[in-house]
């Protein structure tokens, strides 16, 4: 299971704190910021894109990371060239992106390099909560040869691992005192 530190709010300055800790893995919302504390930090870190993939910043995250949690469109897919997980909203929620779990297999055919699948579980206050969601993940990750899988953040990244999360994007977790 790998730790990926999410730096939406982390400063570029701050980012040097994460190196100090040992942190190897850093996934960035943003194509901008990732380009800003790449040009501080490039060899330091491996670096992930988390955030909505656009496909106008397909370009930036080529050439900067190794690998996209959230593809889900695409426009995207057409424009990309590392692997990616693409991104399943399991809730249904209109504000959260993501295929539908009914639009995976469809999905799936357009990009050649999937490696698994991510998912954003409703914001709950009991981490319990995200459990349905990781094992449907799981489950659609199984029914499709997919190995990794992103899921879980500082809320709930303990059912996440529970669940079998390869991949876990921690970020308040790591800034609180």
């Amino acid at each position: 299971m790998t730790v990926v530190a999410a730096t939406k709010y982390v400063s570029v300055g701050d980012m040097a704190a994460l190196a100090e800790a040992g942190v190897e893995v850093v996934g960035e919302n943003r194509a901008q910021d990732l380009e800003a504390k790449h040009a501080a930090f490039g060899s330091i870190f491996r670096w992930h894109f988390i955030g909505h993939l656009q496909s106008r910043k397909a370009r930036t995250v080529n050439r900067l990371c190794e690998l996209v949690h959230s593809l889900d469109s695409e426009s995207a897919a057409k424009r990309l060239e590392i692997p990616a997980l693409v991104e399943v909203n399991l809730s249904g929620e209109p504000t959260k992106s993501g295929v539908t779990p009914e639009g995976l297999d469809a999905f799936l055919e357009l990009y050649p390099d999937v490696r698994g699948l991510m998912t954003m579980p409703p914001l709950a206050d009991d981490a319990e909560a995200s459990r349905p969601y990781f094992r449907r993940l799981r489950e659609l990750a199984a029914a499709h040869g997919l190995p990794e899988l992103s899921m879980g953040t500082s809320q709930d990244y303990r059912v996440a691992v529970e669940e079998g999360a390869t991949l876990i994007r921690v970020g308040s977790a790591l800034w609180e005192e």
